[in-house]
């Protein structure tokens, strides 16, 4: 098994090359859709979010207010501190148990927003960066997503620099490209991933 660290900043690009790289044949543990299962209703995640920011987190159907929640820590690093101490590690337990589940020679791309903020790059056998100029993630997120400029420009300030990103990266995919340039990137990353994955076994 080859576990693979996938990252990038907002905006950058990286859940298309987490789809691309599924169609290529990886085997994907996305932690954004983990920490969303990990404080769904019931769980133990959101009464600990909701005791350590208030019932004002939540919506009315009791379900985490993702946008409310949002504008309370991506602005207050300590608050920040506070959601990614009961978060992380549930999203970590869950990772861990589908890692376990994969199939022993499979490519394990593990899509991780935060790899370069919390030092994980370690946990991973390769890093790959999804790469895109601070411009290009800016416009995605104002055109793309609707954010408005000001909250755009938080998001990305309460992330990794650029160039810190980069610095833990092995492979380094360019996203200031279009669709058919970057597609062909990923299968050229696809094909070094599998190769490395082959020697592992040898």
């Amino acid at each position: 098994m080859l576990k693979v660290g996938l990252t990038g900043g907002i905006g950058a690009g990286k859940s298309e090359v987490s789809r691309l790289l599924v169609e290529c044949g990886a085997v994907l543990i996305d932690a954004d859709r983990i920490a969303r299962e990990v404080v769904a209703p019931g769980t133990p995640g959101l009464a600990a979010v909701a005791d350590a920011f208030g019932a004002g987190v939540l919506a009315p159907d009791g379900s985490l207010d993702r946008p409310k929640l949002g504008s309370v820590v991506f602005a207050d690093p300590e608050k920040l501190a506070v959601l990614n101490a009961i978060v992380h590690p549930l999203v970590g337990a869950r990772s861990r148990e589908l890692e376990a589940a994969a199939p022993e020679d499979a490519v394990v791309v593990h899509d991780v927003p935060l790899l370069a903020e919390n030092a994980l790059a370690p946990l991973y056998d390769v890093v790959v960066v999804v790469d895109a100029s601070p411009a290009t993630q800016l416009d995605r997120l104002v055109r793309l997503r609707g954010m408005t400029e000001e909250d755009a420009r938080a998001r990305m300030a309460a992330q990794a620099t650029r160039d810190k990103r980069l610095e833990v990266a092995d492979i380094v995919i360019d996203n200031d490209v279009d669709l058919p340039r970057l597609e062909r990137s990923v299968r050229d990353v696809w094909v070094d991933l599998v190769r490395r994955a082959q020697r592992s076994q040898e």
